[in-house]
């Protein structure tokens, strides 16, 4: 019978079978002289026998150290992240996109660049996140409510009225705007253009010689100063609802010259007929832009009829009497709701032209004409238009040279007026006397909403007076919102309050 092998032994022998390991190791890597190449000291571990103490000799285990500094213990990235990441990489030439599941659609949107090719990413693309990405990396200031609160069209009308702003004629390739056309004309609905620069003027070659011998002074023309054509690009877009342009030149410096503030006759027919074409066209603002009443006429004659039209915006032109009575004429023959003519050449004559079909007129609602020089005859004039008018809501005539006659008439349309909402006749010379007629008037009002009087004479204490008025009316109009069931005649509440039976 054998006796039980003692425990104290086999661990002696253990750690001094260890030892010696580890003593051959350092006598062995001692004596190789030769160099060797930087890699990982990975020693195998040792083998364990019987026995084996793992926490007492813990302290004596080797750690492997990397000597690659690009070598971590990360894990391999899973095979979905690698596919995205390839995906994002040759987007642009291979775009994958609806073919993914949308967490996965989601990420490669997160991680493309805002400056792929349009052609890649316009039809593609409608995650307003992108989007916006786009603007806010090209612009600075982006105020997305005035887009419709979309992103997308956001860029787009920004990016076509950029290329229009920097179009030279005769110089730019019209491609560059057209191409833009089938990426663009399902999300343009505004086009602001406030720059247009004319043709590059070249210098004139000098000639040898008299100049009078090489013919006669009209053969020598100048050059066309028509600016970029609209008519092709406005045709292609099928939802544009406003267009706003400002025929001039921003921060010309010291190139400054007038006839880079000039609207031409060839723009002016070529306008016309465009704005005639859209039959989408709701809003058309031209301002600024030196039209006068032969200009005027041809644009007005153009919207005469249009099926969509709704606010019309002529101001600050140089529009006279002859331009206002086709405006007057275009209010028979339209829906249109605004006209804004401030800051012409409007007389007393135009105004009563207006006069004349505002009498008559059911869809305008707001009519701007200040500064002017209608005087009292045209406010006289338009007073008594107002008194059959039932549709206006705001009327602008500050600046206008109005005084105490016009106020006197003014009053009279106060007490039996029920739709205006906003009256404006500040910098005019209403005076004291006419300052009570509009309080009197004010007294039997309870519709105006706003009365600008500013700098128009009236007395402090009248103006005081009209101002508790307006509070008053205003508080009244905040009750009926909230409480509908007060425009109710006496007669039906009174049916509600008692049903029969």
């Amino acid at each position: 019978m054998q006796e039980p092998v003692d425990t104290p032994t086999l661990s002696a022998l253990s750690q001094s079978s260890i030892s010696t390991q580890d003593k051959s190791s350092s006598v062995a890597q001692t004596s190789s002289v030769v160099p060797q190449p930087l890699r990982p000291s990975i020693v195998p571990p040792p083998s364990k026998p019987k026995g084996w103490n793992s926490g007492a000799s813990a302290n004596r285990m080797r750690r492997i150290i990397a000597e690659d500094p690009e070598w971590s213990l990360a894990i391999v990235p899973l095979l979905t992240e690698l596919c995205i990441q390839q995906i994002v990489q040759n987007f642009q030439n291979n775009p994958i996109l609806k073919q993914l599941l949308p967490e996965h659609k989601q990420k490669v949107l997160d991680l493309l660049s805002p400056n792929l090719p349009l052609a890649v990413t316009a039809n593609l693309i409608h995650d307003e996140s992108y989007w916006r990405r786009c603007c806010t990396q090209r612009w600075p200031v982006c105020h997305v409510a005035n887009h419709g609160g979309s992103w997308k069209r956001m860029f787009f009308e920004r990016h076509l009225e950029n290329l229009l702003k920097h179009f030279i004629p005769n110089t730019t390739d019209p491609a560059v705007v057209l191409d833009l056309l089938p990426l663009c004309r399902d999300y343009v609905r505004r086009l602001r253009v406030h720059q247009f620069l004319p043709p590059v003027k070249l210098p004139t070659p000098p000639r040898g010689g008299d100049p009078s011998d090489s013919g006669s002074e009209t053969e020598m023309e100048e050059p066309a100063t028509d600016h970029y054509q609209l008519g092709e690009l406005v045709a292609g877009l099928s939802h544009l609802e406003e267009l706003d342009l400002v025929y001039g030149v921003k921060d010309c410096g010291m190139n400054f010259e007038w006839n880079l503030f000039l609207f031409t006759y060839g723009d002016c027919h070529s306008l016309a007929a465009t704005i005639k074409a859209c039959h989408t066209l709701k809003v058309f603002r031209l301002t600024r832009s030196k039209v006068d009443d032969d200009k005027s006429r041809i644009l007005i004659h153009s919207l005469l009829d249009h099926p969509a039209l709704e606010e019309l915006d002529l101001s600050h032109n140089l529009i006279g009497d002859r331009g206002v009575r086709a405006a007057a004429k275009l209010l028979s023959h339209s829906r249109l709701r605004v006209l804004n003519l401030a800051n012409n050449q409007v007389r007393a004559p135009g105004a009563q032209s207006l006069a004349h079909a505002l009498a008559h007129n059911t869809n305008l609602i707001s009519l701007n004409l200040r500064l002017n020089c209608i005087e009292d005859e045209g406010g006289q004039a338009l007073a008594h238009a107002l008194h059959t008018n039932r549709c206006l809501t705001t009327l602008h005539l500050g600046g206008n040279e109005l005084s105490e006659p016009t106020a006197t008439l003014l009053s009279q349309v106060l007490a039996i007026n029920t739709t205006l909402t906003s009256i404006n006749l500040s910098c005019n010379h209403i005076g004291l006397d006419g300052g009570k007629q509009l309080l009197e008037g004010m007294s039997d009002n309870s519709t105006l909403l706003e009365f600008d009087l500013r700098l128009s004479d009236v007395a402090q204490e009248s103006e005081y007076l009209i101002g508790q008025a307006l509070c008053a009316n205003r508080e009244a109009a905040r009750q009926r919102t909230l409480n509908p069931s007060h425009l109710m005649s006496p007669v039906s509440a009174k049916d509600s309050e008692n049903p029969a039976g």
